[in-house]
């Protein structure tokens, strides 16, 4: 629980109720203020997923615009923004110009006539990624194990499977249990990262099977297999660890995917 959360219960709960619905939101705290302003440090409101304030208060509208545009940047990069409401006179005095970032902090022109400064830190609070995995392998029940850990929803779903649809993250541990079925499932949608838990040469085999069955090349290729880094993982567990390692990169470190991860 943040400190936001535990100054107003009722903030608590309507950020409670977003997380309920896994709806993605973003906490606006007044970390400064400087002038004549209507909000005071600590001062504080939960914005919605479209920047609308939601609970809570920042003052009047001489900052409303600058902190639903810092609002949808957070949420949508899952990076914190901190930004600087300030009249036109100061940012003039410090160098800067509306909309240029400084050490972290980015300047917005504060029209209003009170022209008064204010700092508002805007942290997004993002619904945690789904994890599918398909199959009841040491390594499935492994994964469905630590990935929580790791801050992944998990949704395991046994062999024979309807088709699963548009899935952040799916992997495939049936290790010879209904292995075509699985991928067939996986790839009929559109999952953005998809790993198979086996060798090389046994995916090349299904792969093979996939093709005969008119899947495309390019959506064959999506599948990374094996599946996880390369950590010499041999036990389940070591296994399952080398797969959360390549998903905390796929996740974090979208630039680093590897061939099979861009297609």
């Amino acid at each position: 629980m943040t400190p936001a959360e535990v100054l107003d219960v009722d903030l608590a709960d309507a950020a409670q109720e977003l997380r309920n619905r896994q709806e993605p939101f973003a906490f606006a705290t007044i970390v400064r203020t400087a002038g004549a302003t209507s909000a005071k440090p600590g001062a504080k409101a939960l914005l919605g997923a479209d920047g609308a304030i939601l609970h809570g208060w920042l003052g009047g509208g001489c900052t409303r615009g600058a902190v639903k545009r810092a609002a949808l940047d957070a949420i949508q990069s899952g990076v914190p923004q901190l930004i600087s409401v300030a009249p036109e006179e100061l940012l003039t005095q410090l160098g800067v110009s509306p909309g240029e970032e400084v050490e972290g902090k980015k300047f917005v022109r504060n029209g209003c006539p009170s022209r008064g400064t204010v700092d508002i830190f805007i942290e997004p609070c993002l619904p945690m990624p789904e994890l599918v995995i398909l199959g009841a392998s040491p390594v499935a029940q492994a994964l469905a194990a630590l990935a929580p850990s790791f801050h992944w929803k998990v949704t395991a779903k046994a062999q024979g499977t309807p088709t699963v649809q548009a899935q952040p993250a799916c992997v495939i541990a049936t290790q010879g249990q209904g292995d075509l079925d699985a991928l067939k499932a996986v790839l009929a949608g559109d999952p953005s990262y998809v790993a198979f838990v086996g060798s090389a040469r046994k995916f090349a085999a299904l792969a093979d099977k996939l093709a005969a069955d008119g899947v495309p090349a390019q959506v064959i290729a999506r599948v990374k297999a094996p599946a996880g880094l390369d950590l010499g993982a041999i036990t389940p567990e070591e296994i399952a660890l080398s797969i959360l390692a390549e998903l905390v990169r796929h996740r974090r470190r979208p630039d680093q995917q590897t061939p099979a991860e861009q297609t």
